[in-house]
């Protein structure tokens, strides 16, 4: 089996070097593998020009617009393996990463992506809390992470996280990221639409604590500075989650998506009752990340209602993204 690595990378050339160096050391080596590089993005194109240890067939794919979907879907239009694993800049795969990659796809023709756990290293401390439930969407809105914390046997998931994601090839044609997506550079939960995709096909996505990779946060050159609140990153991290469910619920959840998502929320897209919870410890903050859901809730709606409305005027449905309809391959 062919394997092909894809890493969006934007001003981290110590990282990349890093996540390069990992690859070399696989036990299975990959196929082929695709940076993809910012054309103002100086710093990287120097770094890849002198990469002299380099023994990887490395292929460089140069994205003129900003944000990591732009990245990944110019990267997936280059792809020549039977799979493509995803990972960032700032991350170094396990040894055994793609061979436990390679032989679940070997195993089970109906699995069309795998993932693992990032190991999440803060400064010189090792994050290792551990969660049970792992990618799970609950019926009502609510999404459920913790890839970062997996514990446990494999099985099966409906989400991914971009930093270890893994897809068959064939899975995936004519599939790419929603390029709806807000936000300049991480465009958080870019991966969900995609992943529900898959799922919606039929294909079967597994987590696997044991297909892991050492994640080490790096610095982000946008608006999303990780822990530190901004109103404009954490409007559109909500902005896309809602767009994704909009676009995969039935109309009765969305229904229930809307009240839910209203009154109740998570701490990452509160409503009032989250609000409520947390405005004793966080005060003003907890009002303002209140009020940057209820934007990000509405314009995911808005954006939502304006693909499908202009689709109903063309007789289309749309699946993932506005400006690519097509037609899935279940698995056999």
């Amino acid at each position: 089996m062919r394997n092909t690595v894809l890493i969006p990378t934007y001003r981290r050339p110590q990282d990349l070097s890093r996540c390069l160096m990992a690859l070399q050391a696989q036990t299975k080596p990959p196929y082929q593998v695709i940076v993809t590089v910012r054309d103002t993005d100086t710093e990287t194109w120097q770094f890849l020009e002198e990469f002299k240890d380099c023994k990887l067939p490395l292929q460089t794919v140069k994205v003129t617009v900003g944000g990591v979907v732009a990245a990944m879907n110019a990267g997936l239009e280059v792809v020549e393996g039977d799979t493509v694993s995803i990972t960032d800049d700032d991350a170094a795969p396990y040894p055994n990463w793609l061979e436990r990659i390679s032989a679940y796809f070997l195993s089970d023709d109906s699995i069309g992506g795998v993932g693992g756990r990032d190991w999440v290293h803060q400064g010189n401390q090792l994050l290792d809390d551990s969660r049970e439930i792992v990618g799970q969407l609950q019926w009502f809105g609510r999404v459920i992470g913790n890839h970062h914390l997996g514990v446990g046997q494999p099985r099966e998931v409906d989400v991914l996280k971009g930093v270890n994601m893994s897809f068959r090839t064939s899975a995936i044609a004519g599939l790419r990221f929603d390029e709806r997506m807000q936000g300049t550079g991480a465009q958080v939960h870019f991966e969900l639409a995609f992943c529900l995709t898959l799922k919606r096909a039929g294909w079967k996505l597994i987590y696997d604590p044991e297909v892991a990779v050492n994640h080490y946060p790096a610095q982000r050159f946008d608006e999303d500075q990780r822990q530190k609140f901004n109103n404009i990153a954490f409007t559109n991290a909500v902005h896309n989650e809602t767009l994704a469910l909009l676009e995969h619920f039935s109309f009765l959840q969305k229904l229930v998506f809307a009240f839910w998502g209203i009154f109740v929320g998570t701490r990452e897209a509160l409503g009032l009752l989250q609000w409520w919870r947390l405005h004793k410890s966080e005060g003003t903050l907890a009002r303002q990340k209140w009020l940057a859901s209820m934007q990000g809730r509405w314009q995911g709606f808005r954006t939502w209602n304006k693909t499908h409305h202009q689709a109903s005027k063309m007789g289309s449905r749309v699946l993932s993204t506005p400006d690519n309809c097509f037609q899935m391959d279940k698995p056999s």
